[in-house]
């Protein structure tokens, strides 16, 4: 994308930058996109906070509805991955050069 972002467009694109405005928030998806596998169960993300499960799974309600990342179930477990191209879209955003 280059040039300024349509009006439309930025209520959709802010939505998901204000997603990423909680540090716990920000990374978890730093997590999620960065997993080995391109995903991520959310057993290895919850360990890695000082949160309860509730607290942790709100956030990625957040950032799924933000469009950020995607999940599978998979019989008890929950396996995140983020979006390519909703990413792509944030680079895009921000790329001045």
């Amino acid at each position: 994308m280059r040039g300024p972002v349509e009006a439309e467009r930025a209520g959709v694109i802010a939505g998901m930058f204000k997603a990423l405005g909680d540090p716990v928030r920000l990374r978890l998806l730093s997590m999620i996109a960065s997993a080995p596998e391109g995903e991520i169960c959310v057993c290895d993300l919850s360990g890695e906070f000082p949160l309860t499960g509730p607290t942790i799974s709100h956030h990625l309600r957040i950032l799924r509805e933000a469009g950020l990342v995607d999940c599978d179930r998979r019989g008890t477990w929950v396996y995140y991955r983020s979006v390519p191209d909703t990413l792509t879209l944030l680079a895009d955003v921000l790329d001045v050069t």
